[in-house]
C-alpha cells in the first residue's frame, strides 16, 4: 500500500508538471530562461565547450562591456549540457524547450524523492510523504520545477549531498555538494547546515576541523571556476546589485515582499502559514531539529545577503522550497496525529480546509505565470529563421531582453545600445522589430525591407547608407 501511495504521488507530481510543457519560451521570467536555453542551443549547434559557454547576446547590457564573442560566464554549464544532450537524444520527438523542461522536471522529481528519504530516515514514513507531497504540489514549485533554469538542479544536488552526508557517506555527499555549488553557488546556504549533521554525535575541535575541511573541499571547484571566468569579464553579468541595492535589507519593504507577498501569499497562499508555523514549533523536540533549523537559518541568511535579488526576482526563492516543505510536513503531521488534548477529526478537517485554501489561493497567482504575453515575438522569430541566414547578426530590440534573439536562434543585440551605424560596423546584418519606433522608421526608409506586416518588420541593414 505504501509503495502504491508513493507511485501515485510521483505520478501526480509528473502529471502537473506536464501542463503547457510544449509552450514556447515566452512565459514568466522568460528573459532568464532564454539566457539559459541559449547556452544549451549554442552547445548543440557549435559543440560542448564547457569552459567557454556562449549565448546569443553580444551586447554590453549585462556586463557593461562589449561582448562580441557572446560569452556567458555565470554558473558552470552542467544544466545547459544536460539540456543540449537531452534534445540531441530525443529531438525527433520533442522541441528544444520541452527537452529543457524535462531535465528540470526529472531533477524536481528526484528532489521530491530525496526529501521523502531524508524525512523518512529522521522522522517517519508519513512525514516523508507529506514533505515530498508539498514539494511536488505547491503551485509555485510546480511552475518553477519545469522552467529552463539551473536552480532546480542545484536543489536536487544539494539535497543529494545533505542526504548522503546525513548517512555519513561522506565522499558521495562531497561530490554532490561540489556539483551543487558549481551549478549555483547559492547552494552553500543549504550545504553549510548539512555539515552540522557530521558533528551531531561528537562536537569537538577535531570534528569541527573535519567539517571545515569538508566545506573547503565542496567550494574548491567553485573557486577554480570563478578564477577561470575572470579571463572573460565581458561575459560576467554585473551582480553587486543583487546584495543590497537601495539599502533594502531589513527595511519594511524587504519584510513585506519576502515574507508577506512571496512566502505568505505566493508560495503558501496565506493559509499555509498555519501548518508552517505549527511545524516551526513542532520540530523543536525532534532529533532532526539541528538540521531542520540549520536549513531554516541558511535560507534566512540567503534571503538576507541577496536582499535585492530576492525582492526583484521571485525565482530566487526556488532554493527555500525544500525548507518550506519540511516545516509544512511537520506542522501537517501534528494535525494528522494530534496530541490527546486535540480532537483528531476536527484537526483533520482543519488541515484539509487549510490545504484547499492554500493551494487554491497560490494557484490563483501562479497561473498567470504560464501566459504568453507577447506572442508576436514567437511568430516573428519563426519567420526570421526562414529569412535571416544562420550566421547573420541581428539587432532585435526588446528592452534588453534576449527572448526575441532566442526565438530567432540568431546572435546579436537585444537593444539599440549605440548608434545603429556603429552596430553595423560591429557586424550587425539585420534589424528585426516589433515596435515601430523612430529607429525602425529611419531604417525602413533607408534600408532594404525584407518583410513587413502589422506585427513585425525585418530589414537588411549591412549595406545601408546611414
Amino acid at each position: 500500500m505504501k509503495k502504491v501511495i508513493l507511485i501515485l504521488l510521483f505520478a501526480g507530481g509528473l502529471a502537473v508538471r506536464l501542463y503547457k510543457i510544449k509552450a514556447p519560451l515566452a512565459d514568466w521570467h522568460s528573459f532568464r530562461q532564454a539566457d539559459t536555453a541559449s547556452v544549451a542551443w549554442e552547445f548543440v549547434e557549435n559543440g560542448y565547450n564547457l569552459l567557454q559557454p556562449k549565448y546569443h547576446d553580444l551586447s554590453n547590457i549585462q556586463s557593461g562591456q562589449p561582448n562580441p564573442e557572446g560569452y556567458r560566464m555565470v554558473e558552470f554549464p552542467l544544466y545547459n549540457t544536460l539540456h543540449g544532450l537531452t534534445y540531441q537524444l530525443f529531438g525527433q520527438f520533442i522541441s528544444f524547450e520541452t527537452a529543457g523542461r524535462l531535465v528540470t522536471i526529472a531533477a524536481s522529481l528526484i528532489s521530491g524523492y530525496l526529501l521523502f528519504l531524508l524525512l523518512k530516515q529522521e522522522f517517519n514514513w508519513l512525514t516523508g510523504v507529506l514533505a515530498s507531497g508539498f514539494f511536488l504540489f505547491l503551485p509555485f514549485n510546480i511552475f518553477y520545477s519545469r522552467v529552463i533554469l539551473p536552480g532546480p538542479l542545484m536543489v536536487t544536488l544539494s539535497l543529494a549531498s545533505i542526504y548522503f552526508l546525513s548517512k555519513f557517506e561522506i565522499w558521495l555527499g562531497l561530490i554532490f555538494g561540489m556539483l551543487a555549488v558549481l551549478v549555483k553557488p547559492y547552494a552553500i546556504f543549504l550545504l553549510l547546515p548539512s555539515l552540522v549533521v557530521i558533528n551531531l554525535k561528537e562536537l569537538n575541535f577535531k570534528s569541527l576541523l573535519r567539517a571545515g575541511f569538508y566545506g573547503l573541499v565542496i567550494i574548491l571547484p567553485l573557486i577554480g571556476w570563478r578564477l577561470w571566468i575572470k579571463q572573460f569579464s565581458e561575459g560576467i553579468p554585473a551582480n553587486q546589485w543583487l546584495l543590497n541595492n537601495n539599502n533594502i535589507r531589513f527595511r519594511p519593504a524587504w519584510w513585506r515582499w519576502l515574507f508577506n507577498e512571496r512566502l505568505g501569499q505566493l508560495i503558501l497562499g496565506s493559509w499555509g502559514l498555519i501548518p508552517f508555523g505549527i511545524g516551526l514549533i513542532n520540530a523543536i523536540k525532534s532529533k532532526f531539529s539541528w538540521l531542520a533549523y540549520g536549513l531554516l537559518g541558511g535560507a534566512f541568511l540567503y534571503l538576507s545577503i541577496f536582499a535585492w535579488g530576492n525582492v526583484q526576482h521571485d525565482y530566487y526563492q526556488i532554493i527555500v522550497i525544500p525548507v518550506v516543505a519540511i516545516f509544512l510536513a511537520k506542522g501537517s503531521y501534528f494535525l494528522i496525529k494530534p496530541s490527546r488534548n486535540i480532537y483528531k477529526l476536527p484537526s483533520l478537517l482543519l488541515l484539509v480546509t487549510i490545504l484547499l485554501f492554500s493551494f487554491g489561493f497560490s494557484w490563483f497567482k501562479v497561473k498567470e505565470y504560464y501566459k504568453i504575453n507577447q506572442p508576436e515575438i514567437i511568430a516573428a522569430g519563426e519567420r526570421a529563421k526562414d529569412l535571416i541566414p544562420k550566421d547573420a547578426k541581428v539587432i532585435a530590440p526588446y528592452q534588453g531582453n534576449t527572448v526575441f534573439l532566442y526565438q530567432m536562434k540568431r546572435r546579436g543585440w537585444p537593444a539599440v545600445t549605440r548608434d545603429v551605424k556603429e552596430l553595423i560596423e560591429m557586424g550587425a546584418d539585420y534589424y528585426a522589430g516589433i515596435n515601430f519606433d523612430q529607429t525602425t522608421a529611419e531604417l525602413k526608409e533607408k534600408c532594404q525591407v525584407i518583410e513587413e506586416n502589422e506585427d513585425w518588420i525585418i530589414i537588411k541593414i549591412d549595406n545601408c547608407k546611414l
